[in-house]
C-alpha cells in the first residue's frame, strides 16, 4: 500500500511526534500525584533518562509506546512503507530498552514499564486499576518489577 503522504510531510509528521510528556505519560503522573506519591521527571544522570522517578522507594517507571518500543499489541503495527527501515528502527529501540533497564537494575532501582495500551485503546485497563498496581509495587519493596499491559 502506498502511503497517503509525501515524503516531506510524513517525515515531519514523524519527527512531530514527542518522547517527553505523551499523553499516557500525564495520565500516569497525574493519576500518581493525585495520591500522594511524588516523584521527579526524566533524571538525565540514570540511564535512559526515566519518564518517573521515586527516589524515596528506589524505583523508576518508563511509560513506553507501543508502536515505537516494539509492543505486540493492536496499538502496533508494522508500517508498510520502508519496512525493513521500521523493522530495523524498532528493533533497536527494543535492544536499546533492554540494555537501559538492565542499566537500571545494575543501580539497584526496581524497574516499573506501563505499555500505552495500559491506558489507551480497545484493551486499556481502568486508570485506577493501573495505578493500584502502581501503587502496590512502589510499597512493596520486595517486588523487584512491574509490567502493565492492556488486557488480553
Amino acid at each position: 500500500m502506498t502511503d497517503v503522504h509525501r515524503p516531506t510531510v510524513r517525515s515531519k509528521n514523524m519527527s512531530a511526534i514527542k518522547s517527553k510528556n505523551t499523553k499516557p505519560e500525564l495520565l500516569i503522573r497525574k493519576a500518581l500525584h493525585a495520591r500522594g506519591l511524588r516523584y521527579r521527571l526524566h533524571v538525565k544522570n540514570l540511564p535512559g533518562s526515566p519518564d518517573i522517578v521515586f527516589a524515596r522507594y528506589k524505583a523508576v517507571i518508563f511509560v513506553n509506546g507501543c508502536f515505537w518500543h516494539g509492543h505486540h499489541c493492536h496499538l502496533s503495527s508494522t508500517p508498510k512503507t520502508r519496512e525493513e527501515f521500521w523493522l530495523g528502527k524498532i528493533s533497536n529501540n527494543m535492544t536499546r530498552d533492554r540494555l537501559v533497564h538492565d542499566q537500571i537494575r545494575s543501580t539497584g532501582s526496581r524497574l516499573g514499564v506501563v505499555w500505552e495500551c495500559a491506558v489507551k485503546g480497545r484493551t486499556r485497563n481502568t486508570l485506577d486499576s493501573v495505578i493500584d498496581e502502581l501503587e502496590n509495587w512502589l510499597c512493596d519493596p520486595s517486588s523487584r518489577g512491574i509490567e502493565i499491559s492492556g488486557k488480553a
